[in-house]
């Protein structure tokens, strides 16, 4: 389980940093990527802490909002503390709406697998291990989210992208469900906590290192968009 403030995580973090400092590397871009030419999409993604994965994806050009959130479980049980349990079937995991005539739907994937998540890690990333911090894709209700994201599994599969075998899932979407206000920009709010300074700020970094094309220096930030609509 992952806590905020417990000495105990905060140094497990710092000896965990060490090892996964530069797991993100560059991946190709899809070879497989039609885009639908709608001004919007939206995409839904889990990969370990959803601090990190929501800052990243607030950083990429196109984004129009990221929600951290769980899905792959029961309304009921969509909280923080139960999810964190690691038996609900939640997976902590980052709603994305985004522009997809500026950033398609295969480069989030690309960002996804190079920077925001590692997909050879199962049931855990980093320091934080269970069920709940999973990796897995889950497609829209139209066909095209899952036959791109199944083609560049594939790709990354053959051209022997990772040193081992790529354990992300892919699932239909399910309900999604916003995380607590608390955890909302967290990045963006807290970059002096320690599990966002040695885990996560390193991501925000690489996107800007590989992607310079997608990054975005200002973030989209969740929290004032939820402002503005009160």
């Amino acid at each position: 389980m992952r806590t905020l403030y417990a000495a105990g995580f905060v140094l497990a973090s710092l000896a965990l940093a060490g090892a996964k400092a530069g797991v993100a590397m560059a991946a190709p871009a899809p070879a497989f990527d039609p885009h639908i030419g709608a001004p919007q999409e939206v995409a839904t993604l889990s990969g370990g802490c959803f601090w990190g994965v929501q800052g990243v994806f607030e950083h990429v050009k196109g984004v129009r909002q990221v929600v951290a959130g769980y899905t792959g479980g029961a309304a009921d049980t969509a909280q923080y503390e139960t999810v964190s349990t690691g038996t609900t079937g939640h997976a902590e995991s980052v709603q994305i709406t985004f522009d997809p005539r500026v950033v398609s739907y295969g480069q989030i994937l690309r960002i996804y697998v190079s920077v925001a998540t590692d997909p050879t890690e199962l049931n855990y990333q980093g320091p934080d291990q269970g069920t709940q911090y999973r990796s897995e894709i889950w497609y829209g209700t139209d066909d095209q989210q899952q036959a791109i994201a199944k083609a560049y599994l594939a790709q990354l599969t053959a051209a022997k992208t990772y040193p081992a075998p790529i354990v992300t899932r892919l699932d239909p979407v399910q309900p999604f469900y916003p995380a607590e206000a608390y955890h909302q920009d967290f990045l963006t709010l807290h970059p002096d906590n320690p599990y966002i300074a040695y885990n996560d700020l390193p991501k925000v970094q690489a996107l800007q290192a590989q992607y310079p094309q997608f990054y975005a220096a200002q973030p989209v930030l969740y929290s004032k968009r939820a402002q503005n609509k009160n």
